[in-house]
């Protein structure tokens, strides 16, 4: 009877693997690299997007006083700013039929002439 010997390496170093037959890696270090590099390959869109949404949060919250209910704004001050109008978390028809963008609990309402009126959401999540 002859034994066929199956040699493996490491998946994220490449050395050779002693000890299981089913071991992918050869040590903790290079387990933890691994995954942490396929879940960097595939997250960077979402954490992108996740951090224009929370730019976007930043900008209407310090121009929105905690004072007041809402403020009129032009557009080009937000652009200034590095507001990027595209993204936003939802959106909310009222029964005008106006359309109210938000990030997160801060929104605007798009107005006539590139103004845009902020408001904050009253409502506890």
């Amino acid at each position: 009877m002859t034994s066929v010997t199956v040699t493996k390496t490491c998946l994220s170093c490449n050395k050779l693997l002693r000890g299981r037959v089913d071991k992918k890696f050869c040590d903790d270090h290079c387990r933890n690299s691994y995954n942490n590099q396929l879940k960097t390959e595939k997250s960077c869109y979402v954490r992108n997007v996740n951090n224009w949404l929370l730019k976007n949060r930043r900008i209407l919250e310090s121009l929105l006083p905690a004072t007041q209910e809402c403020l009129r704004v032009n557009k080009e001050k937000l652009q200034r700013l590095g507001f990027l109008f595209p993204y936003h978390t939802h959106t909310y028809t009222n029964r005008n039929g106006n359309v109210y963008f938000y990030c997160y609990e801060y929104g605007y309402l798009p107005l006539s002439d590139d103004w845009l009126l902020l408001v904050k959401r009253k409502e506890d999540y």
